[in-house]
Parts: structure tokens; C-alpha cells; sequence
């Protein structure tokens, strides 16, 4: 069984303000803010949501088909995803037009401020579903507004089950758009921040969307865990110390990537986020979104 990936694939220029951003910030003179921050370190890796994903989710042992757009300079990413097992007959080069780009500055207190263009990602919507029959699941997240949205119709459409994971994504949207992807999906995946503005934007409360058709909603809570609402109940998943904190960049997605591989196996979803958990603490010890190297066995997946 293979699991659909839908998002972005993009270039992560990372770097580390070594104070923060709190003690540089005047809350009382953002009308007129203009800061600066020397960032002694830099670094480019591999990223986007839908790389960050489909990487943890291989790495665990499933089937990754990613559907997403990349640039003229999009050679490379492909190269190593099909070397990591990964299906990328469904990627779009758009060869007039960068892969997509995030600038991301992460302080002291791990805060992050990121900087994001979009490039190739824009015509993501030119995309299809692939001609394979064997896929059973798939995730949406961030992408170009048009191809979240053509992705929801045709996941619909061919009754594949679907996690919404609108991510940075989610403010694209207005509450009629949010509730007409939640009336597709079968759960719905969001940190903390991003639950309190999808119920701000459509009137809802995580009590009542766990009400719904749908299977569960997960709310991630970084270093605390998760919360897994299905059907007015709340569980809290704690949280799995790391041996180390050191770029929380694409912690989420590494979540998700394992969240999707017990989905995929039929695991009660109080499992998935758990081993989502473990991948979170796991990835945030190394730099980078696909540099955590995952040990099956000691995982118990093997």
C-alpha cells in the first residue's frame, strides 16, 4: 500500500540568531519595526513539508509517492529522493521558475522566523493524481492554494482517505474554504496555534470537529506531545524527551511522516502520534528536516 504526499518540496536556508527575539522586539514600536539579526551560522539543506514527510515515512519502511512541484534547480532534490526510495513520477519541474525557497532564523528559545518563496510550488495545481491503484491514504499540506484546493476534489473524488495538515498554509484560506476541506478529509492534523485560527475561521471547536464524520483531530504541542480528539474525547499523548535540542526545523513533519506510516498499518491513532512523538524527539537532536537517521528495530517497526 502506498501513501500519497501532497506538498511542498523547497530549499531550507537555515540559520541561528544566537539571542532572541523577544529582547530585540519593542512590542510597542511594531508600527514601525525594523530589526536586523547577525546570524553567525548558515546552512542549506533539503526541505518543504512534502519532502520532510515522504523522507521519515520511507525511512520507517512505507511507500512515499509525492506529488509537489520543483524548479529549474530541482534536479538535485529529485536525484536523492528516488535514491531514498521515493516515488517522484507525479513532481512537476517548472523549468522558467526556482524551486521553492524558505529563509528560516531560529533564536535562542528555538522561535523561528521564516521567510518563504513560493516558486515552482504556485503551479502545483497542474497536477494530477498518479495512475497507480495501490495508493490507500495520502496528506495534504501546505502548497499553492489552487493545488490544496484540486488536491481535496480529486482525493475526494477517488475515495482515497486524507489528512488535512494545512500547516503555514492555513491562513490562504476563509472559514467556508476550511470547512470545505474538513467535509473531504478523514482527520485533520494541526499544531496548536493552527487549531485556535481553524476554529477562529470556521466556528468550531476541537470538540465539535472530533464530532464529526471524522476519524480524529490531532493537535501537536511540541515538547508536551499531542492531543488526539475522536469523537468529543481529548487523550493526551505525552511527549518523548530528545537527547538533544537543536533545530526544530521540520519537527512537525517528521510527526507526520510517522503518523502516517501506523495509519497506513492500521494502527488506533493513539499509536501513530506516538511514534510521531518519538520521530519529533528524534529529528530535533540532528539540523536540518531530513538528516535523522531512524533506527527500525529499536523503533519496534521493523
Amino acid at each position: 500500500m502506498a501513501c500519497l504526499v501532497s506538498g511542498s518540496l523547497a530549499f531550507d536556508t537555515i540559520t541561528n540568531f544566537p539571542g532572541r527575539f523577544a529582547e530585540q522586539i519593542m512590542p510597542e514600536q511594531v508600527h514601525i519595526l525594523n530589526v536586523s539579526f547577525l546570524v553567525p551560522t548558515l546552512r542549506r539543506e533539503f526541505g518543504g513539508c512534502a519532502g520532510n514527510i515522504a523522507y521519515t515515512l520511507a525511512a520507517l519502511g512505507g511507500d512515499a509517492v509525492v506529488v509537489a512541484a520543483v524548479g529549474n534547480d530541482g534536479e538535485a532534490y529529485l536525484d536523492r529522493l528516488q535514491q531514498l526510495g521515493i516515488d517522484t513520477r507525479q513532481v512537476l519541474q517548472v523549468q522558467d521558475t526556482y524551486t521553492a525557497q524558505a529563509m528560516i532564523i531560529t533564536d535562542a528559545d528555538n522561535n523561528q522566523i521564516t521567510a518563504f518563496h513560493p516558486g515552482a510550488m504556485q503551479q502545483a495545481h497542474e497536477i494530477g493524481l498518479p495512475e497507480r491503484d495501490d495508493i490507500r491514504l495520502a496528506i495534504i499540506g501546505p502548497d499553492g492554494r489552487d493545488a490544496m484546493l484540486r488536491r481535496a476534489r480529486d482525493l475526494a473524488a477517488a475515495k482515497i482517505p486524507f489528512v488535512f495538515d494545512p500547516g503555514q498554509g492555513l491562513p490562504m484560506f476563509d472559514g467556508e474554504a476550511l470547512k470545505g476541506f474538513i467535509a473531504q478529509a478523514t482527520w485533520v492534523a494541526v499544531n496548536d496555534y493552527e487549531g485556535r485560527m481553524l476554529c477562529e475561521r470556521t466556528g468550531e471547536s476541537l470538540d465539535s470537529l472530533s464530532r464529526s464524520h471524522l476519524k480524529g483531530v490531532i493537535v501537536t504541542l511540541g515538547a508536551e506531545g499531542c492531543d488526539v480528539w475522536v469523537q468529543g474525547r481529548c487523550e493526551r499523548v505525552p511527549g518523548v524527551a530528545a537527547t538533544e535540542v537543536l533545530d526544530p526545523t521540520g519537527c512537525g513533519d517528521a510527526f507526520r511522516g510517522a503518523m502516517l506510516f501506523g495509519l497506513e498499518r492500521g494502527w488506533p491513532l493513539v499509536d501513530c502520534v506516538a511514534l510521531g512523538n518519538r520521530l519529533g524527539a528524534l529529528k530535533i537532536a540532528q539540523r536540518g528536516g531530513q538528516n535523522h537517521q531512524v533506527d527500525r528495530q529499536a523503533l519496534g517497526v521493523a
